[in-house]
């Protein structure tokens, strides 16, 4: 099936008994047992099962082409989850343009608890390759990266993670599995915020994880899940399901104007670099054309003349939302530097921008009035 109709029969469940097109939320947090002590259904109470939830992990498994999904109350909760069935002593092979809140994670939670990472520039595989140890666990991918939009060659990373004894978990948050499905590229898990694309509408916080395969480390995470208690309410589960559902359409029209904004700034002479799949110029064309279905709807602009331009730049805007997200049906910039803090790496005049559904010669006009 096409994506938009996998999405809408992957969510679509009429009720057996009342016939409601609409799926039901099951918010009991408990489920009554019968006369023989037995659960009907096999749910006993909500933090390791509910409903809901159960019907938004088997949509997500069936829309990144896994066997197993998992969800949680946000992406950092999923993140955390997977860092947390590791051991202490093992290796994290990490990408250096990362979201900012992985590297966090590690560094402030994890290295104290006994776990170690590198840092790497996922899109050199000499370097990728280096950095290997002989007790790494996880290669974290994340393509098109944040804020950077870097490419990482999924197939040959997953491949030289393998080689390692090692398994690649790729952030396809951005990408979404309208564009991209890392486990057709071999591998292992993918993450997603599900703040972000998947619900779509800048109303629910959420996460996933999704696995490729159904062992060890699957149920290891499974069986954190449910202790650690990270997961979604049911609520939450049934506006990602509902965002689902148009997510195809949505993230298409975001994408076709990303594209008329990336290619109007690129040639603006107030701008000095453009970060977008979707332009020729773009160094890893060869690799996006191979595991992108499109260029998506994230891009970054740098903006001649430092930080206090740029922060000039965006306080014109009248469209863009100045806020830290992205994802939703409303278009979103900000200055990515003054959200990562001190320590970021990211250019001090660098704008990250979330395209939203606003028609994208609105859009573009309100840039070039800011931009003069």
């Amino acid at each position: 099936m096409h994506f938009d109709t996998l999405a809408l029969r992957a969510t679509h469940q009429p009720d057996p008994i009342t016939g409601a097109v609409v799926p039901a939320i099951h918010l009991s947090t408990t489920f009554a047992r019968n006369e023989a002590n037995e659960l009907p259904a096999n749910y006993m109470y909500a933090r390791p099962n509910n409903p809901t939830r159960e019907a938004l992990e088997k949509a997500l498994a069936l829309l990144e082409g896994g066997v197993a999904g998992l969800a949680f109350s946000s992406g950092q909760a999923a993140t955390m989850t997977l860092f947390q069935a590791l051991r202490p002593g093992d290796h994290v092979l990490l990408s250096a343009d990362a979201y900012h809140g992985t590297p966090a994670l590690l560094e402030q939670v994890f290295h104290p608890w006994g776990l170690t990472y590198t840092r790497v520039n996922m899109s050199d595989l000499d370097a990728v390759q280096s950095s290997l140890h002989e007790n790494t666990r996880v290669v974290w991918c994340e393509t098109p990266s944040n804020p950077m939009l870097t490419i990482t060659d999924l197939l040959t990373v997953s491949q030289l993670a393998h080689e390692a004894g090692a398994i690649c978990v790729c952030d396809n948050t951005w990408a979404t599995p309208v564009l991209q499905r890392p486990l057709d590229f071999n591998c292992d898990v993918v993450m997603h915020s599900t703040t972000k694309y998947l619900s779509g509408h800048s109303d629910v916080l959420g996460g996933a994880l999704v696995f490729r395969h159904d062992n060890e480390f699957t149920q290891r995470v499974r069986l954190l899940q449910g202790l650690s208690g990270a997961v979604p309410s049911p609520f939450d589960c049934w506006l990602v399901s509902r965002g689902i559902k148009t997510l195809g359409v949505r993230v298409r029209a975001q994408s076709v104007t990303a594209q008329a904004i990336a290619e109007f700034l690129d040639g603006h002479p107030a701008v000095e670099k453009v970060h977008y799949p979707g332009l020729s110029s773009h160094p890893d064309r060869a690799i996006i054309h191979q595991q992108m279905n499109g260029p998506g709807a994230m891009l970054s602009v740098q903006v001649k003349g430092g930080a206090d331009e740029a922060i000039r730049f965006i306080g014109k805007l009248n469209l863009f939302t100045r806020a830290t997200s992205l994802g939703g049906v409303e278009s979103l910039i900000e200055h990515r530097v003054s959200v990562e803090g001190a320590n970021s790496s990211t250019p001090s005049n660098l704008l990250r921008i979330s395209v939203g559904l606003e028609h994208s010669e609105d859009l573009i006009s309100d840039l070039a009035q800011a931009l003069v």
